[in-house]
């Protein structure tokens, strides 16, 4: 089974991820050096799955040789959510207002992080684009399946939504602007 995960770039949504990327019930055989980053502001660990990465958004299984549930992380998710509800996978999506989203990218490395690759975004001028696009597609998907989506307060309750064990320590979604959304088939 898998976990889909977006984000705009900014959103904090790596931090999400990370908050239950610990957990027994996953499988981590994903996590490489060359596949993450972390500079004091921020870390990523795992695969990503965006355009210019080594997978392709098909190939859900290739960085993983392990057992439990795998989670698959791409910002242009937020783009495929009607046709990904689909897929009998729960969704995780995080948003964060469009300015501190930029913001954040910029604080936390911009162009310059290692992992994942940003090319794709071109320049500033389209990431703010993209990070606009992507927010808006979220919240469009957040409020037309309202019925089936639920907001989190914490990893505690996004493992128990997603039916996963808990990481030994809770992380509080504790921004103001930062919301996590779970879409259960």
């Amino acid at each position: 089974m898998y976990i889909l995960l977006t984000g705009a770039p900014g959103s904090k949504w790596s931090s999400v991820a990370e908050s239950i990327y610990w957990s027994d019930s996953i499988d981590h055989t994903d996590n490489t050096q060359a596949r993450g980053y972390k500079n004091g502001v921020v870390k990523h660990v795992g695969a990503y799955w965006d355009p210019g990465m080594e997978f392709e958004n098909t190939d859900w299984d290739g960085p993983f040789s392990g057992n439990g549930k795998r989670i698959v992380k791409s910002h242009t998710f937020a783009h495929q959510l009607e046709t990904l509800k689909s897929s009998g996978h729960p969704i995780v999506m995080v948003h964060r207002n469009d300015y501190e989203c930029f913001k954040w990218w910029l604080e936390a490395g911009g162009f310059d992080i290692t992992y994942p690759n940003y090319k794709y975004f071109e320049n500033l001028d389209k990431m703010w684009q993209h990070i606009q696009a992507e927010n808006k597609d979220i919240m469009q998907f957040v409020k037309d399946h309202s019925e089936q989506v639920t907001l989190v307060k914490n990893s505690m309750e996004l493992c128990s939504l997603l039916e996963i064990d808990h990481p030994t320590y809770i992380n509080y979604y504790k921004d103001k602007d930062v919301k996590v959304y779970v879409y259960k088939p």
